[in-house]
């Protein structure tokens, strides 16, 4: 779990341990690297966030394990940083640059999304095996994805979920190694716990 000062990262622990983990929090660069597995947790200001992370290097952190094709699980606004950049009251912060695209406010007539969703799965989806259609996840969030993480010229594409307040937004994606979730699955029932324990499987 790297701690970057922003996220609820103890509730994350616990629910990864449920799942059948054994958990670290660590803001030390070297320990996040060598993990067999990262989870970057993320509550708050897209600024923010992105400052504590540089902050221990962990944006570094994250490029590397990529580069050698170590797993990475973003939460939240740990899924947000990993896009090119977040557009937070007219002012735009450059991201980690995992994917291509920006962070903006959903338009939508309440705001924050805060409650149970579901998310259309994409097809061949690793975290949402053994899942129903009808599965629901935990959301707290105003900003969000509204274009798929498309890579020109690639010939695999992430795979992308959605769901939908006010407009359809990115809720899920997989990227070989790189995972995230716009939900929360630490607070999202037996639902999360069986999309923390399929992460967990492609660990081995």
């Amino acid at each position: 779990m790297l701690d970057y000062g922003s996220g609820n990262v103890r509730s994350a622990q616990r629910a990864v341990q449920r799942a059948g983990a054994s958990t670290e929090i660590s803001a030390d660069p070297d320990a996040a690297l060598n993990a067999d597995g990262l989870v970057v947790p993320g509550v708050g200001a897209f600024a923010a966030c992105m400052a504590g992370l540089r902050a221990v290097g962990g944006d570094q952190v994250i490029a590397k394990r990529l580069a050698g094709s170590r797993s990475v699980l973003g939460i939240c606004v740990g899924m947000q940083v990993l896009f090119e950049a977040g557009d937070e009251h007219d002012e735009l912060t450059a991201g980690c640059g995992c994917w291509p695209g920006v962070v903006q406010r959903l338009a939508a007539p309440v705001l924050p999304h805060m409650g149970w969703n579901v998310v259309v799965r994409p097809p061949g989806s690793r975290l949402l095996a053994g899942l129903g259609q009808d599965a629901m996840f935990y959301f707290v969030h105003s900003y969000a994805a509204t274009t798929a993480p498309a890579r020109s010229g690639a010939a695999e594409q992430p795979l992308v979920g959605w769901a939908r307040h006010g407009e359809d937004f990115v809720a899920l994606v997989e990227d070989g190694p790189l995972m995230a979730t716009q939900f929360h699955p630490e607070k999202s029932s037996d639902a999360g716990a069986v999309l923390l324990a399929n992460w967990l499987e492609t660990l081995r």
